[in-house]
């Protein structure tokens, strides 16, 4: 592959760099879709085994393939990780993968840029980074690994088998937190979770999936998270048919709910006093969705059956006013930890002017302050729905139209004007 040029280097054969792919062929741009594994790798070995998609299959697709099972089914990692490949294949992206890009650089004097990979180098004009939001696993620098806690992050678990016989102490309570603690809970573990602020959405209510209601109700299109929830979780799961996360149910099973993790020392976890408003918190979450519901539901003489027990709930845990805010883990029979906690991004490959001091984007909608540079399958990228399957689609078209547009004004013959074509007119 030594030394080729294209007009797009797209970095990325996830569900990011697939959907890029299929807008700029449908627009006859030039380019190549860069993967250093396999298409959609990270759904294959970057999950737990029993991990199915938190949307339902109707919903969490692209709008050209539907997935080969029931619609309202929620697709399993091996099924959404085919669905890509598929897709792949019926568009015919120019897919290359087992190719590792290990630098991009600006050419000096002239637009474009040169992509380092381990297969030669590429001249591409622009470059879409497709990498999405799950880069770098994050666990926080609390327990040091000198200790005998066998700790792990949720991307590396895969099933209870794996992990040393004892407790689990589950770190983060969004939607992997909650299916791993369930999961480990059902195999006969001591299970401690430990419940840090999220929204707590209902799997669905009066015949409909929240995906749904979130659509209808335009929350889906949001811009921005709430001011101060720029880093809540949410809590909702597509396991054992799709449910409504309830952690009144998780301590009724057995799992002893904690607040959120602070310190730790000498063998001794410390967490906040916080269970009670994180869990009212996610209930004020919950139960809004259900009033937007309603009114919707009223306003516009939908005819969708009433369900009065969605808002009842078992009784509270009797800690949960007065919870643990210290667990002597070698006590409490814990041998690991396990820390749902996210993913930080990593594109140290980009040596561009594209970033804050930080490491962070600098980016509008994925265009970034680097001209010729676009960032795709970030989280709130464009919307709330940007880092989900079928709102990178979106987001997709949005890039690929830019791109087209810069075409336009670098191919300019001053005669003919470059066609916006957020702006056309349709035929």
């Amino acid at each position: 592959m030594s030394n080729l040029e294209t007009e797009v280097v797209v970095v990325g054969g996830g569900q990011a760099g697939i959907a890029m792919s299929e807008h700029l062929g449908a627009l006859g741009v030039p380019h190549l879709v860069l993967e250093r594994d396999r298409i959609a790798e990270r759904w294959r070995t970057w999950r737990w085994d029993s991990l199915v998609a938190n949307g339902p299959a109707w919903h969490d697709r692209f709008p050209g393939l539907e997935f080969d099972v029931d619609p309202d089914a929620f697709a399993t990692k091996e099924q959404v990780a085919d669905y890509f490949v598929d897709y792949a294949a019926k568009i015919d992206a120019p897919v290359r993968t087992g190719v590792e890009v290990t630098s991009v650089r600006k050419v000096d004097g002239r637009p474009g840029f040169t992509v380092e990979t381990s297969e030669g180098t590429v001249g591409a004009r622009y470059v879409v980074a497709a990498t999405g939001p799950f880069q770098r696993p994050v666990i926080p620098p609390v327990v040091p690994s000198g200790t005998d806690l066998h700790q792990l992050h949720s991307s590396s678990y895969r099933n209870p088998e794996q992990l040393p016989d004892g407790g689990v102490l589950v770190i983060g309570a969004g939607s992997s937190g909650v299916q791993i603690a369930d999961e480990l809970r059902r195999s006969g573990r001591e299970v401690y979770l430990a419940v840090g602020p999220h929204d707590r959405p209902p799997r669905s209510y009066r015949g409909r999936d929240f995906c749904w209601w979130l659509g209808v109700l335009g929350k889906w299109e949001m811009s921005a998270p709430p001011r101060g929830a720029e880093h809540v979780t949410i809590a909702v799961s597509g396991a054992h048919g799709g449910h409504t996360v309830d952690f009144r149910d998780l301590a009724c099973s057995g799992i002893t709910l904690l607040g959120r993790a602070n310190e730790f020392n000498d063998g001794v976890m410390y967490f906040a006093s916080d269970l009670e408003e994180n869990i009212a918190n996610g209930d004020a979450n919950y139960l809004s969705i259900l009033d937007e519901a309603d009114a919707y539901a009223t306003r516009n003489g939908l005819d969708l059956p009433e369900e009065p027990e969605a808002r009842l709930h078992a009784e509270d845990p009797e800690y949960l006013s007065d919870p643990l805010t210290q667990l002597d883990l070698e006590s409490c029979g814990v041998t690991t930890i396990l820390w749902a906690t996210g993913f930080a991004v990593d594109f140290g490959w980009l040596d561009v002017d594209a970033f804050d001091e930080v490491g962070k984007p600098k980016h509008q909608r994925g265009i970034s302050s680097e001209p010729g540079v676009y960032f795709l399958g970030l989280p709130w990228q464009s919307r709330r729905g940007s880092s989900f399957i079928w709102g990178v689609w979106h987001d997709a078209k949005f890039i690929a139209d830019q791109i087209q547009i810069q075409r336009g004004y670098l191919d300019l013959d001053h005669s003919t004007p470059p066609v916006d074509r957020r702006l056309a007119p349709s035929s």
